[in-house]
């Protein structure tokens, strides 16, 4: 029987081996930095004590799980971590889960709305004869239309890459009381096939504080890159667990 809580993905990136699971799941701190093998991970929320499968995440606040049931299902990972305590209390759980991967899962950008067109004010203009003149009217503003960028179409296979770091920031944690760092890069390109990316965006994990990058900095690297926008900044395009990075130095 299936859940009726359960939060299907619209669309997730599905890990393609155990080590990719576990890279991320480290940046997640699911698992110790020394783990070379994935441990099994229990969901205790609505009433459940259950075996689940970390399959995937859509970005780097919402993992995608699979219950018993071969159901997805979308969650914090800090509120995954949380259930693994053998001292779990779920009072309230369920509220805080589904409040928090609604936020995450909401990736469409506002719709601008026409801005109202201002009353003009009614006047006439008084002739010499005393009769009343409609006041001209202004000539009417030519409307013009943001063109949108066209969407480029991505490989869905891991793929070489080079990029520039232009800035490290943070995005809010509903879950921690610390935000999440996550680094921005500008000049991203694919090597092969060639093809300009722009600006993108990675989670600035444990692996990649090892290289200490800064500012700057141009690095290769493999990955995946996915149409993911990082909340409240305009970077369309999310690197995905990017590995083998180096620097270049020119």
């Amino acid at each position: 029987m299936d859940y009726a809580f359960a939060i299907e993905p619209s669309a997730f990136t599905r890990f393609d081996d155990e080590s990719e699971l576990i890279e991320q799941c480290k940046e997640w701190g699911l698992v110790s930095e020394k783990a070379v093998k994935a441990k099994a991970f229990f969901y205790k929320g609505n009433s459940l004590n259950v075996a689940c499968n970390i399959v995937g995440l859509v970005d780097p606040m919402t993992a995608v799980i699979e219950l018993d049931t071969r159901q997805l299902h979308c969650i914090h990972p800090s509120y995954l971590k949380e259930m693994q305590a053998a001292n779990y209390s779920q009072r309230g759980a369920a509220l805080a889960e589904d409040a928090a991967v609604a936020d995450e899962l909401e990736t469409a950008e506002p719709e601008e709305k026409p801005a109202k067109a201002s009353k003009s004010a009614k006047a006439e203009a008084i002739s010499e004869d005393g009769q009343a003149a409609p006041a001209e009217k202004a000539p009417a503003k030519e409307k013009t239309k943001k063109e949108k960028a066209p969407k480029l179409e991505l490989p869905e296979e891991k793929v070489k890459m080079k990029a520039t770091v232009t800035e490290f920031t943070t995005v809010p944690n509903n879950f921690s009381d610390t935000d999440d760092e996550v680094i921005i890069y500008e000049a991203v390109s694919i090597l092969d096939p060639a093809l300009d990316i722009g600006t993108a965006w990675s989670s600035h994990s444990a692996t990649l504080k090892k290289l200490e990058l800064a500012v700057g900095d141009t690095v290769t690297f493999e990955c995946k890159i996915v149409a993911k926008k990082l909340s409240k900044h305009p970077v369309p395009y999310k690197i995905n667990n990017p590995g083998k990075m180096q620097k270049v130095t020119e």
